[in-house]
C-alpha cells in the first residue's frame, strides 16, 4: 500500500482506476493499492458452514416473531450472560448461533428456548417453563435444570419434566435442600448427555428465591 501526496495531480483521490489500482483514504492519508476481487473459491466445506449460518438465522428470526411464547427480551438478556463466560465474551445472537452450529456439527438437533419463565421462585415450590425451538421437532427427550450462586458454578440440579416438541420445565418442585430465600441465583436448563439435542442448552436466568 503507497502513500500518496497530491494523488492524480489532485488535492484528493477515491475509487478504481481501471482496474488496476485503487484510491481510498486510510487514517488521514491518501493511499493506493493494487485493484484486487476477493476470491470466493465455494469448497464444499465453505457452503456447508455457510448454510448453518443461514439455517440459524433463519431460526433466531422465527423464534423472534413467534406470536405466543417468542424469543424475548428475557431469554437474549440469558444467552448474553451465557456468553459472557466464553474465552472470548460473545453476544446473544453470536452465542445462539455459536451454539447451534457446535450442535450441528456433533451431528445432534440444536434448539433455540424461548419465553423462559420463573412462575414461582419459592424455594419448596419451585416452577418454570421454556419453550423449545428445535430444528427437528421432539428430539429432545431428556433434560437438567441447573442451579448456582454464580453464573460459573451450577452445581445444583434438577430433573426436568419435557412435554416433546413443546416445552421442558418444572413444576411445583422441591428445591429447598440448595435454595435460600432473600439469595440470588443462576439457572440454566441443558440437553442430557447423549440425548438427540445434547450441547443445545438454554442461557442463564437469574431470580431471587422467595
Amino acid at each position: 500500500m503507497a502513500i500518496l501526496k497530491a494523488p492524480l495531480m489532485s488535492l484528493g483521490a477515491s475509487g478504481a482506476l481501471g482496474k488496476a489500482l485503487v484510491f481510498f483514504g486510510w487514517k488521514g492519508l491518501d493511499v493506493v493499492r493494487e485493484y484486487v476481487v476477493p476470491s470466493n473459491p465455494k469448497t464444499a466445506a465453505q457452503v456447508t458452514q455457510r448454510g448453518y449460518l443461514t439455517e440459524v438465522v433463519t431460526a433466531i428470526h422465527t423464534a423472534q416473531a413467534l406470536a405466543t411464547n417468542p424469543l424475548d427480551e428475557d431469554d437474549t438478556s440469558a444467552y448474553a450472560l451465557l456468553g459472557s463466560k466464553a474465552a472470548t465474551p460473545m453476544t446473544w445472537f453470536n452465542m445462539v448461533v455459536k451454539q447451534w452450529i457446535d450442535v450441528l456439527i456433533a451431528a445432534k438437533v440444536p434448539c433455540i428456548y424461548s419465553n423462559g419463565t420463573i412462575s414461582s421462585k419459592t424455594a419448596g415450590s419451585f416452577s418454570c417453563l421454556m419453550t423449545l425451538n428445535e430444528k427437528t421437532g421432539s428430539t429432545l427427550a431428556a433434560a437438567t435444570f441447573y442451579f448456582g450462586t454464580s453464573k460459573s458454578a451450577l452445581i445444583h440440579s434438577s430433573a426436568a419434566t419435557v412435554v416433546a416438541g413443546v416445552s421442558v420445565g418444572l413444576t411445583a418442585e422441591n428445591l429447598a435442600a440448595f435454595l435460600t430465600a432473600g439469595t440470588k441465583y443462576y439457572m440454566q436448563c441443558k440437553a442430557d448427555a447423549a440425548d438427540g439435542c445434547e450441547g443445545a442448552n438454554s442461557g442463564i436466568y437469574t431470580f431471587v428465591a422467595e
